[in-house]
């Protein structure tokens, strides 16, 4: 599965790079992600939740590390979630913002069919990166991630509130009416 998706935090470059670079800031935005441990000087060790209340786990090395430009990783050993990723740190027209492009390369586990159940279950990948920058943004920008009063939890309202790509409605939806 290949994914990407940009988002634009209104802070310099430096300061967007140093806050990931510095990985154990990540599972403060990535709402799967539970843990990133430094093992060695550009090595880590990943765990995440994975759907059934699974975790899964693999080591990454950073492959490449330019200041407030550039970070990319990949997955080594035998990881539970083979992955790859860049992201680009690029400075916004206005002179003070940064707009943050994430490439993501990974194998969900099972295949065709983990998709789909992960699917069944909330878990649409595009809809959590594209929610993983946006909390991104909110921490940069605000210092927190913000919560609403009608889900306080963070990442447990996932799991009472699981969100879907938005989808036609069917033409016994549209029949029923606004009002049904």
């Amino acid at each position: 599965m290949e994914l990407t998706a940009t988002t634009t935090v209104r802070k310099p470059a430096e300061e967007v790079f140093a806050f990931w670079r510095d990985l154990r800031n990540l599972p403060t935005f990535m709402g799967h992600l539970k843990e990133v441990r430094t093992t060695g000087d550009r090595r880590t060790h990943w765990v995440a939740d994975a759907p059934f209340g699974k975790n899964v786990e693999w080591d990454a090395e950073i492959i490449h590390d330019v200041p407030a430009e550039k970070i990319a990783w990949r997955s080594t050993g035998d990881a539970d979630v083979p992955n790859a990723g860049t992201v680009l740190f690029v400075r916004a027209p206005d002179g003070v913002s940064t707009e943050v492009h994430v490439g993501l390369v990974y194998e969900i586990p099972g295949g065709a069919i983990g998709k789909a159940v992960a699917q069944y279950f909330g878990e649409e990948p595009h809809q959590q990166l594209d929610d993983d920058l946006r909390r991104l943004k909110q921490v940069l920008e605000t210092g927190e991630v913000v919560r609403s009063d009608g889900a306080p939890w963070g990442k447990r309202a996932r799991k009472e509130f699981p969100q879907r790509p938005a989808q036609p409605l069917s033409d016994a939806e549209l029949e029923k009416g606004p009002d049904a």
